[in-house]
């Protein structure tokens, strides 16, 4: 039966940690510049409601290290832009490719797509969730901890689909989550208690200090997502104390890491000399943004590395 992959949930702490490492295997093979064709002659649909640069380049390149091919698909360009409804272009589109990567304003949409697709169903962001950043920014940290366990994760600022797929990831990793934000942008209290109920420890608070305090990663996005522009001057207002800047990061122990998942606002959500300083991993995320989908992908379609590997 096929897999889908719209929120961090749907895997298990076990899949999680297989494809990190296969991630970090095909990291290594791609350094190496060393063939590993593994998806030859399988075709990825691509659909972008929403602008991308990290999603799209990533996932296309991916496909094209595979020996597989990228479909890019704007709904205007499709018949979607015309009306026709989720569930046709699911249908249709899965008697053509292997797998469809689906970027959209409303999760309910993906969700949609999912259930009518007869291939396997991507994520690549909703206004919810977005599992595949997450899951590359878990291997980022792997990468430098090793073990994640007890590690504490502090968000600061908006509490958006990024900020709810590491909540729900927190029982997982067996990280803990503390998140600053104003009122009311604080995550979704459904999202919240969903995360607590599978034994994720979170925390919210209201002051960036606390959360930064004895945590080893700062993480933050930007202020004003895409569809959320109606309410700029607003959350501009709301989260002006919620900068990552160096008198936060002081807070915070001097090894402490920092992340965003890009694009970011600087000035707004985090300060120029925070994000180049040498404590941040923002490209470090945003280049294994290709190798964790790559290991996904590889997962979702040919059910894992090739054994001869």
């Amino acid at each position: 039966m096929k897999k889908d992959f719209l929120s961090i949930t749907d895997i298990d702490g076990y899949e999680l940690e297989s494809i990190v490492a296969d991630a970090m295997y095909l990291k290594r093979l791609k350094s190496t510049g060393t063939p590993h064709e593994f998806l030859r002659g399988k075709s990825l649909g691509m659909i972008f409601e929403k602008a991308s640069t990290r999603t799209r380049v990533s996932f296309e390149v991916g496909m094209t290290d595979f020996g597989g091919h990228a479909l890019f698909l704007n709904p205007a360009d499709l018949q979607l832009g015309r009306g026709e409804a989720i569930k046709d272009t699911a249908r249709t589109l899965a008697r053509y490719t292997d797998a469809v990567m689906i970027r959209a304003y409303s999760h309910a949409t993906v969700e949609e797509f999912a259930r009518y697709s007869t291939v396997p169903v991507v994520n690549g962001l909703s206004d919810r969730l977005h599992p595949c950043q997450v899951l590359s920014d878990i291997m980022t940290l792997n990468e430098r901890f090793g073990d994640l366990q007890d590690l504490k994760l502090a968000w600061v600022g908006d509490g958006n689909n990024v900020c709810n797929t590491w909540l729900l990831s927190a029982a997982m990793t067996g990280m803990e989550i503390v998140v600053a934000s104003p009122p009311r942008y604080r995550p979704r209290d459904a999202v919240v208690d969903q995360a607590r109920a599978a034994g994720g420890r979170i925390t919210i608070v209201a002051d960036p200090a606390e959360a930064v305090r004895d945590a080893d990663v700062l993480y933050t996005d930007i202020w004003v997502s895409m569809g959320d522009e109606k309410e700029r001057a607003e959350r501009m207002q709301a989260l002006r104390d919620y900068t990552v800047d160096s008198r936060l990061l002081a807070r915070a122990p001097p090894d402490a890491l920092v992340m965003h998942c890009l694009p970011a606002h600087r000035g707004e959500e985090i300060t120029d000399e925070v994000i180049d300083g040498p404590q941040s991993i923002v490209w470090d995320q945003a280049e294994n943004r290709l190798h964790a989908q790559k290991a996904l992908l590889l997962r979702l379609i040919a059910g894992g590395m090739p054994a001869t590997e």
